[in-house]
């Protein structure tokens, strides 16, 4: 290889780097499935497409059959997934699917 070849490389690849430690935090919690992530979106979906209160979240974990800590943990997920978007006041509003 060519050193011009091998810079190029060694630069290009940290972007690539930073790309996959992003994406590496979109990970959905540990012991859902994606039905149970379908299930969170159609239960926040139709409760408005946000979650900002503790009845919002009760409402998501009666459908969905989640935790609270499941729910947390899956909205965490949806905002490193840019599924989701804080909301200035708090809370978050899903921007997939049918809330987009």
């Amino acid at each position: 290889m060519s050193r011009r070849f091998d810079a190029v490389t060694r630069m290009s690849g940290l972007p690539f780097a930073a790309l996959l430690l992003v994406t590496a935090c979109a990970v959905p919690p540990s012991g859902t499935t994606p039905q149970d992530i379908a299930n969170y979106e159609a239960a926040v979906a139709s409760i408005g497409c946000s979650l900002v209160t503790e009845p919002d979240y009760l409402a998501v974990g009666l459908q969905t059959g989640l935790t609270r800590e499941q729910l947390v943990e899956m909205t965490q997920y949806q905002l490193a997934a840019k599924r989701a978007e804080t909301l200035p006041a708090g809370g978050i509003k899903l921007t997939t699917g049918v809330c987009a």
